[in-house]
């Protein structure tokens, strides 16, 4: 996937540390899953990827779209679709209807974002809710409803970040077989700090640490990582474990 970062740095204040510090790093096609601490700078990546945040010094590149280019930044947004980690919400709009402004603000014309809002709630399991507020809705179903409101415009990139915060073992298994059916459809990144996200859902593996790649690899040279004495059930986490032993 040509998702590019190049030289890209940036920082919340003028003064504070750089989260991101002259970063080069190209995304693969397929699904990655993006895996770091907490402040490792997941984020932030995914916010300068979704053109929702701007980089202080490099860029960020899909294909040969450059969001900091005003005549291409509409055509960017089309293509690449970002679920936050804190999704807002309308709160006076029905599921469809919330779903349905997304899929307009993305660039669908009024009618065509009305007709494909149901199928995108009904790829999440919510289709019985659809005409409910989103106020109603549980926190794990409002997060479901955010996922759908990211398929609704068929994006060819998903930039996820931390989507299954709030959900139940069952769902997130449906969300995880949700991935597997985009297959050779979309492209995905997902970023957690949940090794439990990591499964056959996947391609690759980025490991962000500090707001510096310390891997990159599919998923079996990932796992080669994982310490040698470690019980099979065990060994993602290992793995993960062993690379930011490593980084420190």
């Amino acid at each position: 996937m040509p998702l590019h970062y190049q030289s890209c740095t940036f920082r919340y204040g003028r003064r504070s540390r750089p989260v991101l510090d002259r970063l080069d790093l190209a995304f693969s096609s397929g699904h990655t899953v993006l895996l770091g601490p907490n402040g490792a700078g997941k984020s932030t990546l995914l916010s300068l990827g979704a053109s929702a945040s701007v980089s202080h010094a490099g860029s960020v590149r899909y294909g040969e779209l450059d969001p900091a280019n005003r005549k291409q930044t509409r055509a960017y947004r089309s293509k690449v679709s970002w679920l936050p980690q804190r999704p807002g919400f309308l709160p006076g709009l029905t599921c469809r209807e919330h779903v349905a402004y997304v899929g307009w603000l993305k660039g669908m014309r009024e009618r065509e974002a009305w007709r494909a809002a149901p199928e995108a709630i009904e790829r999440v399991g919510l289709t019985e809710r659809i005409n409910d507020k989103i106020t109603t809705l549980s926190g794990g179903q409002q997060q479901r409803i955010a996922l759908a409101q990211a398929l609704v415009h068929d994006a060819e990139l998903l930039l996820l970040d931390e989507p299954t915060v709030g959900l139940d073992p069952h769902q997130r298994r449906r969300f995880l077989d949700l991935l597997v059916s985009l297959r050779g459809r979309v492209h995905v990144i997902v970023s957690t700090h949940d090794i439990g996200d990591l499964d056959e859902s996947f391609d690759e593996v980025v490991v962000l640490e500090s707001g510096r790649p310390r891997f990159r690899g599919t998923v079996a040279e990932f796992d080669g990582h994982a310490a040698p004495d470690c019980p099979p059930g065990r060994r993602l986490e290992s793995a993960y474990a062993s690379l930011l032993e490593t980084a420190e």
